[in-house]
């Protein structure tokens, strides 16, 4: 579940309030020399050395002057994400690397990880046209079949899970309940691109936007393994989500996907994964995470092995290590399964503390090398 992006709405009311503020100024003498646009994170304040640059690849150079973790985002005019980069602790530097094309855009910095954020529009002018080798061609169109099938895929299992929800077999629909989002968690390096989708099917309750009204999968799970009751609310919910997750089906072969968006995607899930996952956050009532966990690492690294043989003749040392970190964390989850192919896990429940440090750690190791794949394809 990625996190809930502000409405277009929000976002308007957010851009105008924010307008007066002093601390949302742009810094004219913090322009980078390398080309980057550097962006100032800061408790109160969202400083970018530029508002306009060119077409292409842009690298956002982000330092987070402030005492909280911080989000930065830049922004399509309707809030589609074009690339973010999330958790950037106090004192620390990141840089985040995208394919842009001209037109209007916003850098949002989010302090702390909440609220509506301190946004800068910003204007990508005509500049040089990205030129993509056949082989970065190849991993977008692989990725592009690649997610259409999961959504092809997906929606027969979900069909199961939502039959027995309205037939009222709990049991039934607790076992179809994680096998019907496998699909969905290995499509999540893009699911930005896809619109709003997520918030609709995938948001815990804590995730709500104010007024926004509860529905997906965690919705229902929570009826299944809390409340211990199916009936005339949860069929509703059923047909809700069959209903978004075919609008979903049809989206995917119209989402904009690059290979940056690829790389990027693929580093932030695993961010997620950190911050949901492995502390048992997003699957709380029936603890299957570790479900989740391996479609979010096997759609991460379908995205890894895409790009390779670009990353390769950029940055063999960098493929080295990730190859290294995608197999070790793949052996690790392999120890919580019943078989190599099985995809029934250990309920999350039964992980102890020092279990879940051990997947943490994991996941980091294999988080800070994939940081640095989108640039090593672009270069």
């Amino acid at each position: 579940m990625r996190p809930v992006r502000l409405s277009v709405v929000t976002a308007a009311a957010a851009v105008a309030a924010l307008a007066s503020v002093t601390g949302c100024a742009e810094k004219s003498d913090a322009t980078a020399g390398d080309g980057a646009v550097r962006v100032t994170a800061e408790d109160d304040a969202c400083e970018i050395s530029r508002n306009e640059f060119p077409a292409g690849h842009v690298e956002l150079a982000v330092e987070n002057k402030g005492s909280k973790v911080t989000e930065v985002y830049l922004l399509f005019p309707d809030d589609r994400i074009v690339t973010e980069r999330e958790n950037i602790g106090p004192g620390t530097r990141a840089k985040v690397t995208a394919e842009v094309k001209a037109g209007s855009y916003e850098i949002v910095c989010k302090p702390g990880m909440k609220g509506d954020g301190i946004r800068q529009k910003v204007t990508v002018t005509g500049g040089t046209a990205v030129r993509r080798s056949p082989e970065m061609d190849a991993a977008v169109a692989g990725y592009r079949t690649y997610v259409q099938a999961q959504a092809d895929e997906t929606l027969p299992k979900v069909k199961a899970f939502t039959d027995a929800v309205r037939a009222g077999d709990l049991e039934v629909a607790k076992k179809a309940y994680a096998p019907s989002r496998i699909g969905w968690e290995r499509t999540e390096p893009v699911a930005e691109s896809f619109g709003d989708i997520d918030p609709k099917v995938d948001v815990r309750a804590d995730g709500l936007e104010p007024g926004q009204e509860w529905t997906g999968w965690h919705r229902l799970e929570k009826a299944l393994w809390e409340d211990g009751k199916l009936g005339p609310e949860t069929t509703a919910l059923a047909d809700t989500l069959d209903k978004d997750l075919a609008d979903w089906q049809k989206r995917v072969g119209r989402a904009e996907i690059t290979p940056t968006s690829m790389a990027n995607g693929a580093k932030e899930l695993l961010d997620e994964v950190a911050a949901g996952k492995v502390t048992g956050e997003e699957e709380r009532y029936s603890h299957t995470d570790l479900v989740d966990f391996k479609a979010n690492v096997e759609g991460a690294q379908q995205s890894y092995e895409l790009l390779k043989p670009v990353a390769s003749k950029n940055d063999p040392a960098l493929v080295t290590e990730l190859d290294k970190r995608f197999a070790a964390l793949n052996t690790l989850l392999d120890t919580y399964r019943d078989a190599p192919d099985s995809y029934e896990f250990t309920s999350y429940e039964k992980v102890g503390k020092a279990q879940r440090k051990e997947l943490s750690d994991g996941v980091n190791a294999l988080a800070e090398p994939l940081s640095k794949l989108a640039a090593a394809v672009v270069k």
